[in-house]
């Protein structure tokens, strides 16, 4: 703009000159205070990362950076500190701020013989803790690592945007130089063309794609894990987006996966002798039906001789017990042994029980639904999910009952680990084009088929290994709830990344069309380039909140 005050018959323009540096300017500050508020809505995250660990060595504590303390030894939290491993309590009681890791404020009661993960903030009582993990393979080290990485992982839009850039800044600028050059050669005045040459290269700069469109996401990823919603980035947002169906796992997911012993049911020996060979069988055993039984018979430490414990997938577990050969599993282990059984009308999990070959009677167990779960299908139905669907390995009564009750569009009972791959197939093949289906699992079971959805939604459970590891999405306190309202997000994000696109590619070619024809100014131009930049940062910015 100075420089075309030198050509013939041409006036320098100090003014233009001057606005376009001032808004370049403005542009970059309003790109650096959104980017700082994207980055602060993920760094309450780092707060989770504690600086040092009071570790007990030869009868003192000693202040140490969490690397140096391995695994087995005994940590000491203070109230008011961070813990900085994971680990079990030894001793004390306590209540935990869990904020950093599940967007939760309500703070959680701790005792002896808790698992305790990193992260959390001990509030109240002096706490000892057993080191079960290195600080690497901490829960709060896994999620740093988690966000950080989230940025590299694209969305569709992203990635078309950087190979847009790639072809249209070169082609832009040819273009520029031929609309400064051809037009002279026919007789055409060179500062008139120059001037509308460089209007054009203004006008054209990809500035409001290249800086709005990841920083929407960004945000977007950054406003859903102040929710305890971890998405694994951009892509996975944008699939979220677009969800048209959610595959619900139930044990641990729509359910509390706490099971307690309602009913039992013997044949020939007592109530109590067949709970005490069941919870004999499942001793070893930590699937949360056999932990019900141990709970219901607690004295497991008479003289009984537990030998040859088997589990048999997906059917029971057969032991020894005092030399009499006894199984206890679902109704698909009595038919692979042969024994007939007998149905129970209660609602529940029903684990049978024969002995020598023999029936002799069931046991009822019930699990509870989340406090949520009604909420949680309630949500979902609002945000356009048409179908929900419930895979279980339970019982056909109690996968009805289930599925009834939370109002789930269509259910399927008595599943193994594979009959669930195969239903989520089968579901993937009717889905309309262009819609995604997630599947929602503990994480750790369901591992198989949280990799075979398009989306896999992981019950977190403060931090579960397996969950960050499986899936795309970690819901970090294990509400279904947080479903409905990270895809709201999701939605947001992607709308208003839709928004800056066609707002700036649709200002840019007006912009440059008057410019080829003579019709706009300087002025205009700079509007097109950072004018409209700022716009879009400012439109970008609203998926903070």
């Amino acid at each position: 703009a100075l420089a075309i005050g030198f050509l013939p018959g041409a006036e320098p323009q100090f003014a233009e000159a001057v606005f376009v540096m001032l808004f370049f300017q403005v542009g970059e500050l309003f790109e650096g205070i959104a980017e700082g508020r994207s980055r602060k809505s993920i760094a309450h995250l780092m707060d989770m990362r504690p600086d040092s660990a009071n570790v007990e060595r030869d009868g003192k504590v000693e202040v140490v950076a969490p690397d140096e303390v391995g695994i087995g030894e005994t940590i000491v939290v203070r109230p008011g500190e961070k813990v900085p491993m994971d680990g079990i309590v030894l001793e004390g009681q306590s209540t935990l701020d869990t904020k950093a890791l599940t967007g939760e404020s309500l703070p959680r009661s701790t005792g002896q013989g808790d698992d305790i993960v990193s992260g959390c903030v001990n509030l109240s009582g002096l706490l000892r803790i057993k080191v079960t993990k290195a600080f690497g393979e901490s829960t709060a080290s896994k999620i740093l690592e988690l966000v950080e990485n989230a940025a590299a992982s694209k969305s569709s839009s992203e990635s078309f945007i950087t190979r847009f850039a790639k072809v249209y800044t070169p082609v832009v600028v040819v273009f520029a130089l031929l609309l400064a050059v051809v037009p002279v050669i026919f007789g055409g005045q060179f500062s008139t063309w120059l001037y509308r040459a460089l209007m054009f290269l203004v006008v054209s700069c990809p500035c409001a794609l290249v800086i709005s469109v990841p920083l929407s996401f960004f945000g977007g990823i950054g406003g859903a894990s102040r929710h305890g919603v971890l998405v694994k980035g951009a892509n996975r947002l944008e699939d979220l987006s677009r969800l048209g169906t959610v595959v619900f796992d139930k044990t641990g997911t729509l359910t509390e996966g706490v099971f307690d012993v309602t009913s039992v049911h013997p044949e020939t020996i007592s109530a109590t002798e067949l709970l005490h060979m069941a919870a004999h069988v499942e001793r070893y055993s930590t699937h949360p039906i056999a932990v019900s039984l141990k709970n219901a018979y607690r004295d497991e430490d008479d003289d009984c001789v537990v030998e040859n414990v088997e589990e048999i997938a997906g059917h029971g577990i057969r032991a020894v017990v005092n030399g009499r050969s006894v199984c206890v599993g679902n109704s698909r282990m009595m038919d692979s042994l042969g024994i007939g059984w007998h149905g129970s009308e209660e609602v529940g999990t029903v684990a049978h029980v024969a002995i020598d070959g023999h029936y002799e009677g069931h046991i009822v167990i019930s699990d509870r639904l989340k406090a949520d779960s009604k909420e949680a299908v309630a949500a979902l139905k609002k945000e356009g999910i048409g179908r929900m669907v419930m895979l279980t390995g339970d019982t056909e009564t109690v996968g009805k009952a289930v599925a009834e009750t939370l109002g789930l569009t269509e259910y399927h009972a008595g599943l193994l680990p594979a009959d669930k791959v195969s239903h989520v197939e089968r579901l993937l093949s009717e889905q309309p084009l262009g819609s995604v289906l997630a599947f929602v699992g503990d994480g750790i079971n369901d591992a198989p088929v949280l990799a075979r959805a398009d989306l896999g939604i992981a019950m977190g459970g403060l931090g579960s290994d397996a969950a960050i590891e499986a899936a795309d999405i970690v819901l970090m306190d294990d509400k279904p709830s947080k479903i409905a309202r990270a895809i709201g997000i999701a939605r947001k994000t992607v709308r208003i990344a839709n928004e800056n696109t066609y707002f700036a590619i649709g200002v840019k070619l007006l912009v440059l069309l008057l410019a080829a024809v003579g019709l706009a100014t300087m002025w205009m131009a700079v509007f097109a380039d950072v004018g409209v930049t700022i716009l879009a940062v400012l439109n970008a910015m609203r998926t903070l909140r």
